[in-house]
């Protein structure tokens, strides 16, 4: 399958023909003010439209667009350093408890669903109910669970209170509450049984009672990613009309709360395959919104000329790297992964693979560098740049034990040596950037090669069993410290987090490929990187800081990945039917995809143009 920026790909990976409009759905303007016209995007997570899908927010293939018509209680930011940072959705307000021990949400007052019902606090609960059986991060019925709920009480109709179990309090639990999607009570309530809440009590305990308890309530998330709704019920901006292979129509939801300021009467999605149709959209002029979609560089030129075309940019907190086996000789050796990355012009990469979508790394830190200058600023300076330099890459492989033949660098024992790089087929970006540094590694004197796999689910199931030399990993995932560094020490690494204690695997255990050092020693001191990657898990932010130096320095020096390029958050929007868009780096930040312009049109930002 043809691919979105590879960025795209954590969140969600469908074939469907060809697009087909619908009667009385042209792109055509209407009057200013509180709507008129149709907005067509696609949904950049999900390449394929499906026309028998329910209107089901949590069915793989189903009718439901966040934002559109399908609301969480907020609409979380990739702030640089707080995870908890969103903007209201279904709940107007909350306040967060000084230790992180609750939050209290206060709904839209005027929030109802299409059919004209109110939204409630009990809608939330229910939704919350639902949130346990398909495993979201806040609700989580495995005891010890990090950032895992401990009571959800209905204050009144409007207010809801959830607290943490502080057993293993985790610093974005709010953040998880507020990502909650919610759905109405009255057409979802026959996914839970009456005795549902009595359930959660009982796993929450110990021995066979609690053990069958969770089995149940994990059971039923296949009721849920089942059920289907006759006819969407949606508390957001729209409403799903109808889908056919070619689009997926959404109509202007009356009943929702801030209609009057919604500026379009219709949203259309269009199908698409692959990332050239998204191309013809864009440069035709058919798309108001996309989000980014890597293209070479005469197709983004021609998307840029095409009339009313802008791009826009913002904070992604996402890097990408070529990551190592080092399982697999040479990568046991820090010093040939060091000379690897003095070999590698990473402004080039960027140049050839990701020039609208990325920033070069300014070094390895596992830490997109926007957050690294706001989380530890007095360590970037310190840090190692590997600056492209032929000298310091021979001296590397030198002290590694290599062996240069004939101007081509063979293993100590004198066997050949070739760099085998995998990627998924249809990353574009991946792919030029690996071919790329292949011809630099070539001309450095490393024999190199790019192996493509036929999909990225393909791909991410190799890698894990340790089928790769190398291969890109994406990285630096924040804005929280534990996930930013737990995709270097983290299960791929040998490290495995489970109720707040950290163990470790073997290279080639539990899903260990990178197989690094389970101790590295960073300024003198001996240190555990899996161990303290654990602890940012319950880290307030000011203890976060120095655990995140020394992972940054042990990175830095020890490259289990040559961080390559940090993503920028590309948006591409029309302005020849809406204006309005956001240039506001925080407003940007609510993500890559569709969510980002719904949350900007029901906010709204967008506005008609006359």
């Amino acid at each position: 399958m043809k691919r979105l920026a590879a960025v795209v790909a954590l969140l969600g990976l469908a074939t469907a023909t060809a697009c087909s409009g619908g009667e009385g759905t042209t792109n055509t303007s209407g009057s200013s003010g509180g709507g008129g016209g149709l907005f067509t995007t696609i949904d950049v997570n999900r390449p394929g439209l499906e026309p028998s899908a329910p209107p089901n927010p949590y069915a793989p293939k189903g009718n439901s667009f966040s934002a559109f018509n399908s609301m969480k209680l907020g609409w979380v930011k990739n702030h640089l350093t707080d995870p908890n940072v969103a903007l209201p959705g279904l709940a107007a307000s909350w306040e967060i408890a000084p230790d992180n021990s609750s939050i209290t949400l206060k709904l839209q007052p005027n929030a109802k669903w299409s059919d004209g019902k109110p939204v409630t606090a009990q809608d939330v609960q229910l939704s919350i109910g639902i949130a346990y059986t398909v495993g979201s991060t806040a609700f989580a019925v495995t005891p010890g669970a990090a950032g895992a709920a401990g009571e959800v009480t209905v204050v009144d109709d409007q207010t809801v209170k959830i607290t943490q179990n502080m057993d293993n309090p985790s610093p974005k639990f709010a953040r998880g509450v507020l990502d909650t999607t919610v759905v109405p009570a009255h057409v979802w309530s026959s996914v839970l049984p009456a005795d549902f809440w009595d359930k959660i009590k009982t796993a929450r305990g110990e021995g066979a009672d609690a053990e069958k308890a969770r089995e149940e309530i994990t059971g039923l998330g296949e009721k849920v990613l089942a059920f289907a709704p006759q006819k969407d019920v949606s508390a957001g901006p729209f409403v799903l009309e109808r889908v056919n292979p070619g689009e997926a129509l959404l109509v202007k939801n009356k009943s929702f709360f801030n209609a009057a300021n919604v500026a379009p009467d219709q949203v259309k999605f269009l199908n698409y395959t692959g990332n050239e149709q998204i191309w013809n959209y864009l440069t035709a002029g058919k798309l108001d919104h996309s989000g980014f979609v890597a293209a070479p560089t005469d197709v983004m030129n021609r998307i840029k000329a095409a009339p009313g075309s802008e791009v826009i940019k913002g904070y992604s907190p996402v890097a990408v790297g070529l990551a190592f086996n080092q399982s697999k000789k040479p990568y046991d050796n820090v010093h040939v992964r060091r000379g690897l990355a003095h070999l590698i012009n990473r402004e080039e990469v960027t140049k050839v693979a990701s020039p609208e979508g990325g920033t070069p790394a300014t070094t390895t830190s596992g830490i997109h560098q926007k957050a690294a200058q706001a989380w530890i600023p007095e360590t970037v300076p310190q840090l190692e740049p590997y600056a492209p330099d032929l000298a310091k890459a021979e001296e590397e492989f030198k002290k590694a034990g290599l062996q240069k033949k004939d101007g081509k660098w063979a293993l100590a024992d004198g066997t050949p040596w070739k760099v085998s790089m995998h990627a998924p087929s249809g990353f574009s970006d991946w792919l030029s950037a690996q071919e790329n540094i292949k011809s630099q590694l070539i001309k450095g004197g490393v024999d190199a090669e790019v192996v493509t796999t036929t999909d990225y689910p393909l791909y991410l199931e190799e890698l894990a069993a340790g089928k790769y030399d190398a291969g890109f990993w994406l990285m630096a995932l924040g804005p929280a410290p534990y996930d930013i560094f737990q995709r270097l020490y983290g299960t791929s690494n040998g490290w495995t987090n489970v109720q707040g204690k950290v163990s470790h695997s073997a290279p080639g255990k539990n899903g260990n490929w990178m197989g690094g050092p389970e101790e590295i020693e960073v300024d003198g001191e001996k240190i555990n990187p899996g161990e303290l990657t654990g602890e940012l898990n319950s880290a307030t932010a000011e203890e976060a800081k120095p655990i995140m130096a020394k992972l940054a320095k042990a990175a830095n020096q020890d490259l289990p990945v040559i961080q390559l390029w940090d993503y920028v958050n590309t948006q591409f929007v029309n302005n020849s039917r809406f204006t309005g868009w956001p240039h506001d780096d925080e407003i940007l930040r609510l993500g890559t995809g569709v969510l980002a312009s719904g949350v900007w049109i029901q906010a709204g930002m967008i506005k008609s143009k006359k």
